[in-house]
């Protein structure tokens, strides 16, 4: 019995040594690197709350059956387990984590009292700081030839995770990262090559194109600058920020750019015009995708991004074969291009996913593709540049055999034209004659509706001032006669005063008749009235006065020159010519601003303003015939640079045909014999001389307002 029990504890003591001996990594080749993917233990830590005590006391590790751990886009955390023990006589073993896109990475070392210590890394922590300056992540195991040890990997990523391990020695692995830094090389060297190279041509041949072609290249250079580490680690190793948003901005750009070369490339817009419109919503997901990586949703970006890469790239597919079986030889090399790209890209998604092995091949197969597209799609530009080239080619000569024959036929046609020439040359001659003699009498024509609407205006002139001047003149001639009357017979006084005082009698006498004398010609009552007389004569000379003053501004007449002028004085002179039409039952209001004095030609503004008062009267009159209730409001105002003159009436006003015709020659409302028509055509270019403007505002029924802005300071146009 004893034996039994004694064997059964061998035999457990046995598997137990056994499965020890398997958990643990033997390093015993000093000179070559060890892969220990598939000899690790891992433990998902799903709700990413277990403590590294926790962790080492868990029971739930699960050996990995993966030559590289693919842990695919997960937001749990990441514990990995592995035991080495150094068989060489090496002290400087190290452990190499090839993946530079892990957010955070927490290394445990365990030590022989069961302590351990932390190095806190990854993504966010600059590469510079770390003991091996790399974008991978390399550590220290610390074994001495011969011991073993216990190591722990914590890990957290928003994109996808893979862990791929290697053990070695510093030196082997430093080796190992000096290689991948070659290849990179050589491929960032491929692709700077054809970026500048593709340059130069678009700024030799400015064809858009390659401008597309180049964003396309710079864009996919990068991506893999990122994917691999390198950007993180030279273009801007202090932002992890930008570490994060690059992993999801640059597949997008890459993605957009390709959709656009593609557009411009093809020529979609003219051969495929529906599955050009299907672009835009490729590119919108894009534009999502980007949005959630400017948001820091970086693991839901990176999930989408690799999805919307394979819908575009088979509708990628589709447009190239479609125009390939339209024998579109350009088409044929695009297709070519893109689907050795395609065929990198699902190695490299079928590796993310665990389907291919990760390997050197599934490794760089994604640099590979694209350096071969980049290359490709630059011949396929050259080719099509060599095409264009012939078609030119075909194109000048079919342009010069047409040339040519254009030329025979016109050679021979030549003789006939002559024939024809010399006799519509002669029909011309004798139409010329004609339009000649018509053209005379138009503008004789012409001139007399001018000197019409001149004489009308003239007419209107002479009544308004004849009217305004009548009533003053009547006025003083009405005063002479009495005056003189009275001046008589104060002579007459004055002459028998003098008689008296000339006499011998007594001075109280002479008083005494004096004042006999006075009280015969009631000379207080004549002296009063001389007084009132000669007051109402020089109110009426005063009133004439004015008048004059007010036609000599309105008319300028000495004025044939630029001239400052103060409008609202011209508005004033105006209104005394057309104080007759007002028959008091039109009220004037006037709403004067204080505008500073215009460079102008006065007379010719004054000419435009009376045009318009007088229709607006016109207007008025039509409406309310004898009655009262017509309304003129004269406004003005000032800006910066324009003085604005407003005339608003009550009257008829317009419907929108006759405001359309307003300031066309010849067109008026009025009846025949009242009007030329030639007004508001003669305001209109007068504004226009001005540099100012004319509008209307008019409603039928209720009135009209003609507003003008004329410049301060007139600037003369260069023709």
């Amino acid at each position: 019995m004893r034996k039994i029990l004694f064997l059964v504890f061998l035999l457990l003591s046995l598997t137990q040594w056994c499965a020890t001996a398997q958990d643990t990594i033997i390093y015993n080749t000093a000179d070559k690197n060890i892969s220990i993917g598939n000899k690790v233990f891992i433990l998902n830590d799903t709700n990413s709350v277990l403590s590294i005590d926790e962790v080492i006391k868990s029971g739930k590790f699960i050996k990995s059956t993966q030559e590289v751990p693919n842990l695919e886009i997960t937001k749990s955390t990441i514990w990995v387990r592995f035991t080495v023990s150094n068989a060489t006589q090496n002290d400087d073993v190290v452990v190499e984590l090839a993946y530079p896109t892990i957010d955070s990475v927490s290394f445990v070392s365990m030590n022989a009292d069961n302590s351990y210590d932390v190095i806190n890394t990854g993504e966010y922590i600059p590469y510079y700081k770390r003991a091996y300056k790399h974008q991978n992540y390399i550590f220290d195991l610390r074994l001495a030839p011969g011991e073993s040890r216990t190591y722990y990997l914590r890990l957290n990523a928003s994109e996808q995770l893979q862990v791929p391990l290697e053990v070695g020695t510093a030196k082997t692995i430093l080796e190992s990262t000096t290689s991948k830094d070659l290849i990179f090389g050589v491929y960032a060297g491929t692709i700077l090559v054809m970026l500048f190279y593709n340059l130069f041509i678009f700024i030799s041949v400015r064809d858009k194109n390659y401008l597309y072609y180049v964003a396309y290249i710079l864009f996919v250079g990068m991506t893999q600058a990122c994917v691999q580490g390198y950007g993180p680690r030279f273009l801007y190793p202090d932002s992890p920020y930008l570490a994060n948003l690059m992993m999801v901005l640059m597949p997008v750009m890459v993605g957009v750019s390709a959709l656009e070369f593609l557009r411009v490339f093809l020529q979609l817009k003219e051969y495929l015009p529906k599955l050009n419109k299907g672009i835009y919503v490729v590119e919108f997901f894009y534009l999502c995708i980007a949005t959630l990586g400017f948001l820091g949703k970086y693991r839901e970006a990176a999930q989408t991004v690799l999805g919307n890469a394979m819908l575009g790239s088979v509708y990628v597919v589709i447009i190239g074969s479609i125009l390939s079986s339209r024998g579109n030889r350009t088409a044929k090399f695009f297709l070519l291009a893109w689907v050795i790209f395609l065929a990198s890209v699902v190695v490299f998604v079928l590796r993310n996913f665990g389907v291919l092995p990760y390997n050197n091949f599934t490794l760089y197969a994604l640099q590979i593709g694209s350096a071969l597209e980049v290359v490709l799609l630059s011949f396929a530009l050259a080719d099509k540049i060599s095409i264009l080239r012939k078609e030119k080619e075909e194109s000048q000569a079919q342009t010069l055999a047409a040339v040519q024959e254009n030329a025979r036929i016109v050679r021979e046609q030549n003789v006939i034209l002559e024939a024809k020439v010399a006799e519509r040359t002669q029909e011309l001659k004798e139409s010329n004659d004609g339009l000649s003699k018509a053209l005379v009498d138009l503008k004789e024509a012409e001139m007399q509706l001018v000197e019409s609407e001149k004489m009308a205006s003239l007419g209107q002139l002479t009544a308004g001032i004849a009217h305004e001047i009548n009533n003053p003149i009547n006025f003083v001639t009405s005063n002479v006669k009495p005056l003189k009357r009275d001046v008589d017979m104060m002579i007459q006084l004055l002459d028998q005063i003098e008689g008296i005082s000339l006499s011998d009698d007594s001075a109280a006498d002479k008083k005494k008749q004096i004042d006999e004398l006075k009280e015969e010609y009631d000379f207080d009552y004549l002296k009063t009235e001389i007084d009132y007389l000669l007051n109402g004569i020089n109110e009426g000379s005063s009133r004439t006065a004015e008048i004059v003053k007010g036609l000599r501004i309105f008319s300028r007449l000495d004025e044939d020159d630029l001239k400052r002028a103060d409008l609202n004085e011209g508005l004033d002179s105006t209104l005394v010519i057309v104080n007759n039409q007002l028959d008091n039952r039109i009220e004037i209001v006037k709403n004067y601003g204080e505008i500073p004095p215009v460079e102008c030609y006065p007379g010719k503004l004054n000419q435009v303003f009376l045009n318009i008062i007088t229709n607006g009267l016109h207007a008025i009159k039509s409406k309310f015939k004898d009655e009262k209730g017509g309304k003129l409001t004269i406004t003005t105002t000032s800006t910066d640079t324009h003085v604005i003159v407003g005339i608003a009436d009550n009257g008829t006003g317009m419907d929108e045909n006759t405001k359309k015709k307003l300031f066309e020659p010849f067109f008026t409302t009025k009846d025949v014999g009242e009007g030329t028509g030639l007004g508001l055509s003669i305001a209109y270019n007068t504004m226009v001389k001005h540099n100012g403007t004319i509008n209307v505002n008019s409603t039928l029924g209720e009135g009209t307002e003609f507003i003008m802005e004329i410049p301060i300071v007139h600037e003369q146009k260069i023709a």
